[in-house]
C-alpha cells in the first residue's frame, strides 16, 4: 500500500480508499471480512456517506469499528447535504443534521474527513464555510473539502476562508477516468476527466490539493466484461450511466488500447485503467468499490507497476503509437 498525507489530519492516508455502499446490515458477517481484508492489506481509509444505504453502510462501518478497537487507526471518509426530491440541502442546518447522524451510526465522535457530497452555486459559500469551520473547531470533524464542488467554487470557498481567518477546503473529491465523459451519466456530475477538464486538472495540480477521485473504471466501462466486439448484444444488460456517458468511439478506442497493453503486460484491464488514473501527474487517492477481497488485492497490484509516459499517453489517445 502506499500512503499520502491530507492537511489538517495527523494519520496518513492510504491512496487506495475502500467504499461502503456496499455494507449491509443483512450480510454483517460478509461486510466485516471484507473489511477485515483490505485493512490487512493496508487500507486504513474508508469512504461513506449519510446517503448510502439509507444509514445501513454507515451502521455496519460503526460496528466494524467498535467490534475491531481500531477506530484511531481508521480515515473516516463522510459525505453530507446531498440533495433530494424536493429541495437542495447545502445549508447549515442539513450539514449538521446529517453529521450527527453519522455520529451516531459511526459510533464515534469525530469523523475525519467530511465532504459535501453536492453543491449548489446558488447558496453563498460564507455560511457554508463558517458552518464546516464551526464543526472543526467543536471536534466533530477534522478537515472538509467538496465532492462534486468546481475548482472555481472551491477557490471562492477558500478566499472566504483567508478573508475571514477560517479553515479552508483542504480536498476534493471529482469524478475522474481514463474515460472522457461524453454527458452526465445524472445531472450535477462534475468531473475532470477528458480534454475538455485540462484547466481544472491543472489547477487542482497547481495546489497539490489531495483529490479522492472516483468512478476510475468509469462505471464499468472498464470493467474487463465489456468491449467493442459485444457491447451490442450487453448494452442492455450493463448500467444504463455508463452507456449514456462513456460509450462513444473515443473511449471504445482508450478500451482496445487498454486491453491490448493488458494483454502484454498480463494485467487486467480495470488494473491498466486504474493504473493510468494513479499515476496521472495529480495527488490522487482513488475511492475503489471492492466486493470482494480478491477484488481488493487485484486493486493493490496496480500500486505496484509502472506505465511509461509514452504508454500513458497512447492509451489515452494523445500519441497515434508507442
Amino acid at each position: 500500500m502506499q500512503y499520502g498525507q491530507v492537511p489538517n489530519l495527523d494519520k496518513k492516508v492510504s491512496r487506495l480508499v475502500q467504499g461502503s455502499i456496499m455494507l449491509s446490515e443483512k450480510k454483517m458477517e460478509s461486510g466485516f471480512a471484507l473489511l477485515d481484508a483490505a485493512f490487512a492489506m493496508g487500507c486504513n481509509t474508508i469512504d461513506g456517506a449519510h446517503l448510502y444505504g439509507g444509514g445501513t453502510c454507515e451502521r455496519v462501518l460503526g460496528r466494524w469499528m467498535e467490534a475491531r478497537g481500531n477506530r484511531d487507526e481508521i480515515v473516516v471518509i463522510g459525505k453530507a447535504a446531498h440533495h433530494n426530491a424536493d429541495r437542495k440541502r447545502v445549508t447549515p442546518f442539513d450539514i449538521a443534521a446529517d453529521l450527527h447522524d453519522s455520529l451516531a451510526r459511526l459510533r464515534t465522535d469525530h469523523i475525519d474527513l467530511y465532504f459535501l457530497h453536492r453543491d449548489d452555486p446558488d447558496v453563498s459559500v460564507g455560511p457554508i464555510v463558517e458552518s464546516l469551520n464551526e464543526h472543526c473547531a467543536a471536534g466533530r470533524i477534522r478537515a472538509f473539502g467538496g465532492s462534486n464542488w468546481a475548482p472555481s467554487r472551491i477557490r471562492e470557498a477558500n478566499d472566504y476562508a483567508a478573508q475571514h481567518q477560517l479553515v479552508p477546503f483542504v480536498a476534493s473529491s471529482p469524478n475522474f477516468t481514463l474515460a472522457e465523459q461524453v454527458q452526465e451519466p445524472w445531472a450535477g456530475c462534475l468531473t475532470i476527466s477528458g480534454p475538455s477538464q485540462e484547466a481544472a486538472r491543472q489547477w487542482y495540480a497547481e495546489r497539490h490539493m489531495p483529490l479522492f477521485t472516483w468512478s476510475s473504471l468509469a462505471r464499468g466501462f472498464f470493467s474487463g466484461r465489456l468491449s467493442r466486439a459485444n457491447f451490442e448484444h450487453v448494452r442492455g444488460n450493463i448500467d444504463q450511466s455508463c452507456v449514456h456517458a462513456y460509450c462513444y468511439e473515443q473511449n471504445f478506442q482508450r478500451l482496445d488500447r487498454v486491453a491490448e497493453l493488458a494483454r502484454e503486460k498480463g494485467k487486467s484491464v480495470p488494473q491498466i485503467a486504474l493504473a493510468w488514473v494513479l499515476q496521472q501527474p495529480l495527488n490522487i487517492f482513488a475511492l475503489v468499490g471492492c466486493e470482494t477481497p480478491d477484488e481488493f488485492k487485484a486493486n493493490c497490484e496496480a500500486l505496484e507497476f509502472q506505465l511509461s509516459e509514452t504508454e500513458l499517453a497512447w492509451i489515452d489517445l494523445r500519441r497515434e503509437s508507442r
